[in-house]
């Protein structure tokens, strides 16, 4: 039989102590030193933004950073200086945007695509069903050669209009500039993404239904017309999020962000007039009902960007022939899909 060892020596005792200790220190030293001081999530007015503003709300990433903030951003241009001033770690944008900013050297990976049905066509004429009805008709239009202007250009031209001689177009700065024109009855129609169209029905009365006729009707829904026109799925890769700059050399903070969006996009489907009241909070021009009302009716799905590269690469496929200047020149290369991060 094996004799008991005997016991360690006080000095050692104390000494293999002060390892743990030493060690334990290290490790949680190690995790505060990587908790970052500020963590900046920025989006514009639209659907694309309500996971982001609860994330902000809830707390979600209350152990990532010492502060997190959410930062609205008003049209593309603003949007394009934050992406390239670094004044933002995460930014929901159009997906055509972030592969235009990707392929000019902008640090930014594609995290998920969530936004894929948005757009309407919201008119004053009950009988406008399709485009080819616009024809000799004047339309606010919002974001001059963004989106939703690239993809209702795309369907108008693949059913054979010509936008510039077929009807008027009305650009605008975005669409609760659109909505506000549709609103003030200086236009009978628009292309709005949400919630601006939920915006426009409840200001006029036109939602909820009531026994007065609706002065303004959702006339097109444009992703009906782009599966139609192109055969696919009615879904388009419209928005997302993406990481920019030195975060992108955070896979665990980028993990942890991704999965909170998810999350908290699908307590936003689950909650919609809680969602509404915390969006509405922070964004200027919504309402809580609004936002609520527009939860119900867009298709929103925080899908992987690499499960949905096949569809983003068919969308870029069609811009690139109509102009690839509008995304950069090129299809965006792995890495905008999380392969090898550009230096």
């Amino acid at each position: 039989m094996q004799a008991p060892r005997p016991p360690l020596p006080g000095w050692s005792r104390f000494l293999l102590h002060a390892c743990v200790v030493l060690a334990f220190l290290v490790v949680t030293g190690t995790a505060d030193a990587q908790k970052l001081p500020r963590l900046t999530l920025a989006g514009p007015s639209a659907a694309v933004s309500n996971p982001l503003i609860h994330m902000v709300d809830s707390g979600a990433l209350a152990d990532v950073a010492e502060v997190v903030e959410f930062v609205p951003w008003r049209d593309p241009d603003q949007l394009r200086v934050m992406a390239l001033d670094g004044r933002a770690d995460i930014l929901a944008m159009p997906t055509n945007v972030a592969a235009n900013l990707y392929n000019r050297g902008a640090k930014l990976r594609m995290l998920n695509v969530s936004t894929w049905g948005v757009l309407w066509l919201v008119s004053r004429d009950p009988a406008l069903k399709s485009l080819a009805d616009l024809r000799g008709k004047e339309l606010a239009m919002p974001f001059r050669g963004d989106m939703p202007d690239i993809v209702f250009q795309l369907l108008a031209e693949q059913q054979g209009m010509d936008v510039r001689k077929d009807l008027s177009l009305r650009y605008v700065a975005s669409p609760i500039d659109a909505m506000q024109l549709l609103v003030m009855r200086r236009v009978d129609h628009a292309l709005l993404a949400e919630p601006a169209v939920s915006m426009a029905l409840r200001k006029t009365g036109s939602f909820p239904i009531s026994v007065i006729a609706p002065e303004l009707h959702r006339s097109v829904d444009l992703q009906q017309e782009w599966g139609r026109v192109f055969a696919r799925a009615t879904r388009i890769p419209q928005a997302g999020i993406a990481v920019m700059g030195a975060l992108r050399e955070r896979p665990d903070v980028v993990a942890r962000i991704e999965a909170e969006y998810a999350r908290s996009l699908a307590w936003c489907r689950a909650n919609a007039e809680a969602c509404g009241r915390g969006v509405a909070a922070r964004i200027d021009l919504l309402t809580p009902e609004a936002v609520a009302d527009s939860i119900a009716v867009s298709q929103m799905e925080a899908v992987p960007v690499q499960a949905a590269r096949a569809e983003l690469e068919f969308m870029f496929g069609q811009l690139v022939k109509k102009n690839p200047a509008l995304v950069g020149g090129k299809l965006p290369d792995d890495g905008f899909y999380g392969g090898a991060a550009k230096p």
